[in-house]
């Protein structure tokens, strides 16, 4: 019964939220904070699903202007948990199958996110360029997953460059941030689904990088992501 009650109640939200969302959008064009905005309403349906969000957000961090921040992807719950630190004036940046979900793909647009095809090198390589472009001409900070796809239980999956390439070429610090472990946590039919971290971690700069430091600035961040979650994990499992 909880589980029909709670997929009723999410059908009803996703609906709710996608219209008023996408009317929101587009009253509020020249905004930089839709996603902001959306991603508060998102991080209070967690507690739909029985789970409960701890957000902390390192001090450096708070006071950066922009940047290009960087976070782990692990299931479909990451709408609801790494919505509790998602800062203002940012923008995300996904594939562009996500146009094709129903109802959300439509809010994902509206709110304008950046589509990105990760299928063809060349035309993901042209379009963060243009992100970084965007970013020079806006002030707007972009938030991607650089595992690319979600890992599903799968560990931790390779990083892929572009976001990295997007912070040294716009001269803007990369900010991880990192959630403790969701797979297989959540039970539709319990009520309560136990506590999730999500922490943002101080900026690493950029400053003085070229494009041939890029490795070294991934497996930096990676490195500092494997050790935070692990931590997280570990401080949830002593509770």
């Amino acid at each position: 019964m909880l589980f029909l009650i709670r997929i009723f109640l999410l059908c009803l939200l996703i609906l709710g939220v996608t219209l008023g969302g996408i009317i929101m959008c587009l009253c509020t064009l020249t905004s930089k904070d839709r996603v902001y905005r959306l991603g508060k309403i998102f991080s209070k349906v967690a507690t739909l699903f029985g789970l409960s969000v701890e957000g902390r957000v390192a001090p450096e961090a708070e006071v950066v202007s922009q940047a290009v921040y960087i976070a782990n992807h692990q299931n479909n719950f990451d709408l609801f948990t790494v919505a509790a630190v998602f800062p203002k004036g940012t923008v995300t940046v996904g594939k562009t199958s996500l146009r094709w979900i129903p109802f959300f793909g439509a809010l994902y647009w509206a709110s304008g996110n950046i589509l990105i095809n990760r299928n063809n090198r060349k035309k993901a390589i042209k379009t963060i360029d243009q992100v970084v472009d965007s970013m020079k001409s806006t002030g707007l900070s972009i938030w991607m997953f650089p595992e690319g796809s979600r890992s599903r239980g799968r560990g931790w999956l390779p990083f892929k460059r572009g976001a990295f390439h997007a912070a040294v070429q716009a001269g803007v610090p990369v900010i991880p941030v990192v959630c403790s472990n969701t797979h297989e946590q959540v039970k539709l039919n319990r009520w309560h689904n136990g506590k999730v971290i999500v922490e943002m971690l101080p900026p690493i700069s950029t400053e003085g990088l070229k494009e041939t430091d890029v490795v070294k600035l991934m497996k930096q961040c990676e490195s500092q992501m494997h050790e935070t979650k692990a931590r997280l994990d570990e401080e949830l499992a002593k509770r």
